[in-house]
């Protein structure tokens, strides 16, 4: 499993220019089944994407979402091989990942 890690930049400012884009980059990502979870990091500091791809295919794929392309926010990709999950989360102790 990877995450993917979106943090503000300097360009934050800009966010709300590229963030029709940016919402429509999230949701081919999620109808493709890339993404399983995504989420706001708090306080408006970026966004973390739990991933269901390989590291390539990530690297294709976050270097398409317009906040990347315009330097709103960057970007760091965390490989995470989950353990141990509550009962809820079994599924993904599946090695899908």
């Amino acid at each position: 499993m990877f995450i993917i890690q979106l943090t503000f930049s300097d360009n934050k400012s800009q966010a709300k220019d590229f963030m029709e884009g940016h919402k429509k980059w999230l949701q081919i990502g999620f109808d493709k089944g890339i993404f399983v979870l995504s989420g706001s990091l708090q306080p408006n500091a970026g966004g973390i994407i739990a991933v269901d791809v390989s590291k390539q295919e990530i690297e294709e794929i976050v270097a398409e979402d317009p906040f990347v392309i315009e330097n709103v926010v960057k970007s760091e990709i965390i490989e995470l091989t989950p353990s141990k999950a509550d009962e809820r989360l079994s599924f993904l102790l599946d090695n899908r990942f």
